[in-house]
């Protein structure tokens, strides 16, 4: 008889375990960071003009955002009007509220007809926790 008492309250255990662990990682899932890649084709009449737009929407949300943890550009050697932007947001609700920025919404009126194509594409971190020095 102990041990079915034993047993029952082992499994008890675990099931209880086992919901404070979805619970918890259902909350975590919220808090997740956001990796992404934006993948862009600039005009090449426009691309200074281009530049200089993404460098303002960049640092302004980097300096004003705490939510904003990364915005790296880059465009490539031997295509210049080919950029890449790694940004990484500290949460879903970081990356939403920075779609709803002044700084952002003027980014995006303002490079409209410079952007020939727009990729977007959604990441897994292999080390997640690693900091960019």
């Amino acid at each position: 008889m102990k041990t079915i008492i034993l047993i029952s309250s082992f499994v008890i255990l675990i099931g209880v375990t086992c919901r404070a662990q979805i619970t918890n990682d259902a909350a975590s899932s919220s808090q997740e960071k956001i990796v992404r890649l934006a993948k862009l084709v600039i005009d090449p009449a426009q691309l200074e003009k281009y530049k200089a737009a993404l460098k303002e929407g960049i640092e302004t949300a980097v300096r004003l955002e705490p939510g904003v943890l990364t915005l790296y550009a880059v465009s490539e050697k031997d295509n210049p009007t080919h950029f890449t932007i790694l940004e990484i947001y500290a949460s879903v609700e970081a990356y939403k509220s920075h779609l709803q920025t002044s700084h952002f919404l003027k980014y995006k009126a303002s490079t409209k007809e410079m952007v020939k194509s727009l990729e977007l594409a959604e990441t897994i971190p292999l080390v997640p926790g690693m900091k960019i020095k």
